[in-house]
């Protein structure tokens, strides 16, 4: 579904002193775009000073700009309203008036990621951010959230207006018919507002979302946490497997599995390190089988009851079902703690010949290891197991 077909269309925007890039940009979005993206609702990510800028020239009743821009072009009612007017707080929780130094960044970057989390949280929403306005810092942290929450239907711009209308504070859209406004001091020459120009410029970004963890998809993340799992998503996969714990590593990622869960994982994984193989899941030997349960087995000793039952289960070898089962949990354990894009790469992949297809854990051997139990010594593909 495109971006304009969403029912709910959000317009995000940051800005400073200068409240007319709201304008602007729903301007271009709704009269130069094509096809038109026409906002629900609109949000404001903004200083204590812009937020009351933004109130008195675009929402009060005169002069009311954004009224008169939906009047001028007939625009359906759009949501926005002094609610829609966030304003940034510091790291104490006191409003912002300026950004400056590193904890006022720090604050206003965990305030714009929040922001755009919320809104992408949403499957009926489709977000278009602008970061025309504020300071660099907070164009830069908005792109930067839309980057890690964004999804195919959020997009990111930025208005470009023509000379010399983009710094002119009486300025707010071209007008619809000529209107005469002026210059900025001490030029103050009459211009038409008719003749401006605006540009869409649409900013392509890189989706990282799919690689988040689920908790980090969640309320509270700060922007320096969603970072580092991002950057670690982007690191070369590296598999570590320790059974004395039931944990896996992945990369910097650490993973404590049920018993039953690492055994599964475990036995597909020292069959890449012996370069075995797949194993079809319609055909799993008695041999197979047996490999899978040694694992379990060195996992939770010889006297322990669960051991008998799960052997008693398998007593005809290990069929479809439970090996379905056994993959559904484990992977459904992987993206949670590593998100979609990041759990790929570890995934038990099918190589799709049907009706035969084989399962097998396609990492190299040099990128799986496992932490021997005794000395927490790591024995690697190319060490004997």
């Amino acid at each position: 579904m495109n971006p304009q077909d969403y029912p709910r269309r959000i317009l995000l925007c940051v800005t400073g002193l200068s409240p007319q890039i709201v304008t602007e940009t729903v301007y271009a979005l709704t009269m130069i775009s094509e096809p038109r993206f026409i906002p629900t609702e609109i949000h404001v990510l903004t200083t204590a000073e812009g937020a009351e800028r933004a109130r008195l020239t675009l929402l009060s009743e005169d002069p009311g700009w954004f009224y008169r821009l939906r009047k001028d072009y007939g625009l359906p009612d759009i949501d926005f309203t002094h609610h829609h007017l966030h304003i940034l707080r510091d790291a104490e929780g006191r409003l912002l008036n300026d950004i400056r130094g590193v904890s006022d960044n720090e604050a206003i970057a965990d305030a714009i990621t929040a922001q755009v989390r919320e809104l992408t949280a949403d499957p009926e929403s489709a977000v278009h951010a602008s970061i025309a306005g504020g300071r660099k810092t907070m164009g830069f942290y908005l792109g930067y959230a839309l980057s890690l929450f964004g999804r195919s239907q959020d997009r990111l711009s930025h208005v470009l207006v023509s000379s010399p209308f983009e710094t002119n504070a009486n300025f707010f859209y071209p007008s619809p018919t000529p209107k005469v406004i002026f210059a900025n001091p001490p030029d103050q020459r009459p211009l038409d507002a008719n003749a401006a120009e605006i540009t869409l410029a649409d900013i392509p970004f890189v989706r990282l979302r799919d690689g988040l963890q689920e908790h980090l998809l969640e309320p509270g993340a700060s922007f320096s946490a969603v970072v580092a799992q991002a950057q670690r998503n982007l690191a070369a996969p590296h598999l570590t497997l320790n059974p004395a714990r039931c944990q896996v590593r992945f990369g910097e990622t650490a993973l404590t599995l049920p018993p039953v869960d690492f055994a599964f994982y475990a036995w597909l994984a020292r069959r890449s390190l012996a370069g075995q193989p797949g194993v079809c899941r319609g055909r799993i030997s008695a041999a197979d089988t047996l490999e899978f349960l040694k694992e379990y087995q060195g996992l939770r000793g010889d006297l322990d009851q669960e051991i008998e039952r799960v052997a008693q289960a398998l007593r005809n070898g290990m069929d479809p079902s439970y090996f379905d089962n056994r993959l559904t949990n484990l992977h459904r354990k992987l993206v949670r703690a590593l998100g979609k894009s990041g759990a790929h790469a570890y995934f038990i992949h099918s190589d799709k010949q049907r009706p035969l297809s084989r399962y097998a854990l396609t990492l190299p051997p040099g990128q799986i290891c496992f932490v021997a139990m005794a000395n927490d010594k790591l024995v690697t593909g190319d060490e004997s197991l």
